[in-house]
């Protein structure tokens, strides 16, 4: 794992403004120049990724953007009450902006009992949001208890929204495995069955991030975004209605492993991206929003299975174990640039876009030398 993250965004530390944070997460040569791939042809084809390039190059060097950031950070670990509050009403904001742009919480009118599942809740905006528009679905959200690190919610509670307090990565079952090593170090801490195979939902919201505040065991710090992303992607994809939508936080657009996601999507849905121009533009992150999903479709069914086995190995495997799962995923980047290249460059123009603009008017800028941070 790169960097711990909170619910909001990653805060970008990597020592190589052009590779991802996910390098550590997916510890293998081959991802790493695979990634180097895409960003030589997206320096070639994309005016707006090469400015941006630049502007993260230049920020690795500025002190000022370190401490801008680190300020950031420790904001989100230690948030006051109206810093909740803020957070809160800022993702009903952006929740706003998305739906405005993508109709990303419109659910489907066929659906006779319409459902929403949050699979990383707190505070709540984005639960909210939904709920707000389809004033007849249920919702179910999932959040870290506040006892183990995670953050409050504050849902309104009128709206009736159920919330359950539980680690999703320790939903062992769910994820399929029953039997668990009694030696392993979190024996004691894994979950029973929580979704039945009927259990569907016309929306689902995968924008969980890892937290600093998070205490788990050793194992768990370098593989931790992994567990956390493929538990979100396979139970949300596994659990979601055909026709339905999945809502997802991703990061790093040129980064491999995102590139690879959204390549799979797009074989079984319509995929939308957006970035909010308003909260977190420096940074790297955007949405996914991937509508219409035959998840009935075989790819779909593949890639389900994909994500539990990825979760296994980085629960359970070794070091070694690990490393390979991640080295053997059977696509070529080449091959998925030739098919994929000109849609990526038009899915990801405005995200870089964007990106590049909050970067050249952040406050640890100076005139003699552009800084970013990306």
């Amino acid at each position: 794992m790169a960097q711990p993250e909170d619910k909001a965004e990653e805060i970008s530390t990597a020592p190589d403004p052009q590779v991802s944070e996910s390098q550590e997460q997916c510890p293998h040569d081959e991802w790493y120049h695979s990634t180097k791939t895409i960003v030589k042809y997206l320096m070639e084809h994309v005016p707006e990724f090469k400015k941006l390039s630049q502007l993260r190059e230049a920020g690795w060097k500025s002190a000022e953007g370190d401490a801008f950031f680190q300020k950031q950070r420790q904001t989100a670990d230690n948030p006051s009450e109206h810093t909740i509050r803020f957070f809160h009403e800022m993702m009903l904001r952006m929740a706003g902006d998305l739906h405005k742009a993508t109709s990303a919480f419109q659910i489907q009118e066929s659906s006779p009992e319409p459902r929403i599942l949050d699979m990383c809740m707190a505070p709540g905006g984005f639960l909210e949001f939904a709920m707000r528009v389809s004033p007849n679905a249920t919702g179910l959200g999932f959040t870290l208890p506040p006892s183990q690190g995670g953050h409050k919610v504050r849902i309104s509670d009128t709206l009736g929204a159920v919330v359950r307090y539980l680690d999703i990565t320790m939903l062992a079952a769910d994820m399929g495995v029953d039997d668990i090593p009694v030696n392993h170090p979190d024996a004691q801490n894994f979950l029973p069955r929580l979704l039945s195979p009927g259990d569907t939902f016309d929306l689902i919201i995968c924008d969980g991030q890892v937290l600093r505040t998070h205490e788990r065991a050793e194992y768990r710090f370098r593989r931790e975004a992994i567990r956390l992303t493929m538990t979100q992607l396979a139970l949300g994809l596994e659990h979601l209605r055909p026709g339905g939508s999945m809502v997802v936080l991703l990061h790093k657009l040129e980064a491999w492993d995102t590139v690879q996601l959204l390549y799979m999507f797009r074989k079984f849905s319509s995929v939308k991206l957006f970035k909010s121009r308003k909260s977190h533009a420096k940074r790297s992150s955007f949405y996914m929003v991937a509508s219409d999903i035959r998840s009935r479709h075989p790819d779909a069914l593949g890639a389900v299975e994909m994500w539990k086995g990825l979760w296994r190995v980085a629960t359970f495997g070794s070091d070694e174990d690990y490393a390979a799962a991640f080295a053997d995923r059977g696509l070529d980047v080449r091959v998925v640039l030739e098919e994929f290249g000109a849609e990526l460059v038009r899915l990801g123009r405005l995200i870089w876009d964007t990106q590049a603009k909050a970067l050249e008017t952040a406050p640890f800028l100076r005139t003699g030398g552009r800084r970013g941070r990306g």
